[in-house]
């Protein structure tokens, strides 16, 4: 049994420790200063309290709040040499958090998909350990990057569910306008991402191989893609990723090693 102790219970919190919850192996305390947030997990964890020492009885320490408050949370633990402590906070390095614990660091770049144990996530190379990438596997997917990639990282996978929400409610909306009631439209449009995204994952061909398999040759799909290559959707995809990647080095400026 891996005993885990997440620290802030808020969005990102709150889901692994909801996906954590269909996964066996796993021991769970939420721990957060917020009644409200305790309250929302307390289903899910098998114990919560708003004291950080709880954190020394874990095997692996989550941290899971604001860039801005992670020093001052990194100032009341006081972890041992032999655990390992996961910062999940955006911009802040992996060097800033080591210099304040004596626990291994891994740094993780998540997504909320952890809840429906579908998470991205980016985790970097150094400190890495079995341990962790059972933890990270066991709600999702993840890549093992170089410290210096988390910036673009934090922009595809920690940014890129909002983008992806922004285009199934695209294709909701032309949905409904051709006819379709919302929950229809809705439910077509999502599980036809999930359902993309899956084979993307399983199959061996190229993405766009894959497109040239759902286009038959005069067919209506093959119509859609015309109207999509003649469009400039591929550069505000492109455009979204980079503004969120310059915010990401933004906020990094604030969390230099020392």
């Amino acid at each position: 049994m891996t005993r885990v102790s997440v620290i802030g219970c808020g969005n990102m919190g709150g889901a692994l420790i909801r996906g954590l919850r269909s996964v066996d192996g796993y021991h769970v305390t939420a721990i957060d200063l917020d009644p409200a947030a305790l309250v929302a997990v307390e289903s899910f964890a098998e114990e919560t309290t708003d004291d950080a020492s709880a954190a020394r009885e874990a095997d692996i320490v989550v941290i899971a709040v604001k860039p801005s408050i992670v020093e001052s949370v990194l100032a009341d633990l006081d972890l041992r040499a032999d655990q390992t402590l996961v910062t999940f906070a955006a911009g802040v390095s992996r060097g800033f958090v080591a210099a304040r614990t004596d626990a291994s660091v891994v740094r993780v770049m998540p997504n909320l998909a952890a809840e429906t144990g579908n998470m991205a996530a980016a985790v970097t190379e150094e400190g890495l350990t079995d341990e962790v990438r059972d933890l990270l596997g066991a709600v999702g997917e993840y890549a093992e990057v170089d410290e210096s990639l988390m910036d673009i990282a934090t922009a595809v996978n920690g940014s890129g569910p909002a983008f992806a929400f922004y285009l199934i409610d695209a294709m909701k909306t032309a949905g409904i306008d051709g006819g379709l009631e919302p929950e229809q439209a809705e439910r077509l449009a999502a599980q036809t991402f999930k359902g993309a995204a899956e084979t993307v994952l399983r199959d061996d061909r190229t993405v766009d191989e894959l497109i040239d398999a759902v286009c038959s040759p005069k067919g209506t799909t093959i119509e859609g893609m015309k109207a999509l290559r003649e469009s400039d959707a591929d550069d505000g995809v492109v455009e979204a990723v980079v503004a969120a990647e310059r915010r990401s080095r933004e906020l990094a400026e604030a969390f230099t090693d020392e």
